[in-house]
């Protein structure tokens, strides 16, 4: 853990942050005394990549019919984006 004070933290405040985000945990000291910690944040992912079950080359090959739906896609576009 690396300790530093306030106003080398306000001197070179990207270059720590650098740090932290290369996982380096650093203490804020204001007179010798300890008043923060910077932690890294820690980036869970949902993401799991499975081993396929069948090989490509049995799908490759594959075409799917189009998709004849009576539906507006930029509204439905639009809606989307108004509800985010």
């Amino acid at each position: 853990m690396k300790r530093i004070g306030v106003a080398e933290l306000k001197n070179n405040l990207s270059r720590n942050l650098r740090l932290v985000e290369g996982g380096e945990v650093i203490e804020i000291t204001d007179h010798d005394r300890a008043i923060a910690r910077i932690v890294p944040i820690e980036t869970k992912t949902r993401l799991v990549i499975r081993e396929p079950t069948r090989p490509f080359s049995e799908i490759a090959s594959k075409r799917y019919p189009r998709l004849d739906a009576d539906v507006d896609y930029v509204q439905l576009l639009l809606e989307d984006r108004r509800r985010r």
